[in-house]
């Protein structure tokens, strides 16, 4: 199976938030997934994880 991946910028976009605010849920939202280093300077998140955090939030809404 392969994993797609997006990164700071993609999450922003995809939530109308700034690249800092997700960092900040990234440091201080413990429901938030974890992000994945693939090597140096480059770290992104799994979009099946994003998908199922969105999941869990709607399921509590």
């Amino acid at each position: 199976m392969n994993d797609t991946f997006l990164s700071d910028a993609d999450l922003a976009k995809r939530f109308g938030v700034s690249r800092q605010t997700v960092w900040r849920w990234h440091r201080s939202n413990l429901g938030f997934p974890r992000a994945v280093s693939l090597s140096p300077g480059c770290t992104r998140w799994k979009l099946t994880e994003i998908e199922a955090w969105e999941s869990d939030l709607a399921a509590v809404a």
